[in-house]
């Protein structure tokens, strides 16, 4: 737990257990933890889950998560009139979700995957029971038929690199769990899910352009209700450059999703003075293209976590806005 109230924070091992004060957390005990730390505040409006990404220290993910709070508090401070709905209501709790990601690409690749997909791995069943009992919890469930009305609060995903696959394998193990009630955009989400999700937001995607359509492809089926929206950089050189030398290919996070179960709608990163409308973002895929915005960043990662801006914080607080 972090003094600030705002935020919570929840550490996963190396097989993506969960741990508590560095001790893992018996099987048996997950929703008694869950209910001491996370159990949603009344006050908030707005639910947002962050998965960090590669080679991020757990100081410096508490700091990336602080940092795009604060450029979207800005941003709603300055231009309240851009964003009627959420100008009106908007206090935000966030999740940080933190994971072992100190290492080289294929190694942290290797993980991520073995975390989330083989054998032993727990990362997907953690985050998912982690969603699930958010979203049990949210303040006044019942208010109306389904989960995102006024009166309840909203659930949002953001991750980056590759928190952004964490986050894809645990909706998507989520998509076979129990019955529960459901949310939905423009649609209503699918039925008998467990929990739903107002959008999902991935950062520079450490991933091969076609995973949509080749590993997460239960996710035209999942518990989402807004769209999985993912921004690409021809600079970000880490799912770019290393990314191909690793998996033979570039990635989500370079080139934009490329194939998926349904049509991938394609839009421009805007300025923070320019509304996005919502038929451009309403579609189950949504691929923005952040080149000319993300372009710093040294090393051998190139602009793989230059994410921290004003555009960003505009485009998620746009897929808030139009979730309502």
């Amino acid at each position: 737990m972090t003094p600030d109230n705002t935020f919570r924070v929840v550490d996963l091992d190396e097989t993506g257990w969960l741990l508590d004060s560095g001790r893992p957390v018996p099987a048996d005990r997950l929703d008694d933890h869950f209910a001491a730390e996370l159990t949603p505040p009344a006050w908030a409006t707005d639910i947002f889950v962050y998965v960090h990404g590669w080679r991020t220290k757990p100081e410096s993910a508490l700091d990336a998560a602080r940092r795009l709070g604060a450029l979207v508090a800005e941003r709603l401070a300055e231009r309240p009139a851009s964003y009627p709905r959420l100008a009106a209501a908007f206090a935000p709790w966030t999740v940080l979700v933190r994971w072992p990601s100190r290492a080289g690409y294929r190694t942290t690749r290797d993980r991520a995957h073995a975390m989330s997909t083989a054998d032993g791995a727990h990362a997907a069943r953690v985050i998912g029971h982690l969603l699930g009992y958010v979203d049990a919890h949210r303040a006044d469930p019942a208010a109306a038929p389904v989960l995102a009305n006024r009166d309840g609060q909203y659930l949002h995903l953001v991750g980056h690199s590759f928190g952004c696959r964490f986050l894809c394998e645990a909706v998507q193990w989520a998509a076979e769990g129990a019955p529960g009630a459901t949310l939905g955009w423009s649609r209503s989400g699918p039925p008998d899910r467990p929990f739903t999700v107002d959008g999902m937001l991935l950062f520079q995607m450490a991933a091969p352009r076609d995973a949509f359509a080749t590993t997460f492809t239960a996710l035209a089926a999942a518990p989402l209700r807004g769209p999985v929206v993912a921004t690409y950089a021809e600079r970000d050189w880490a799912t770019g450059l290393w990314h191909r030398i690793a998996e033979k290919r570039r990635g989500i996070g370079n080139q934009g999703i490329g194939t998926a179960p349904e049509p991938v709608s394609q839009v421009r990163m805007l300025p923070p003075d320019q509304p996005y409308a919502k038929r451009d973002l309403d579609h189950w895929f949504v691929s923005v293209d952040a080149g000319s915005v993300f372009v710093n960043g040294h090393g051998p990662a190139g602009a793989h976590s230059d994410h921290l801006r004003p555009e960003s914080a505009h485009l998620l607080l746009s897929l808030a806005e139009h979730a309502r």
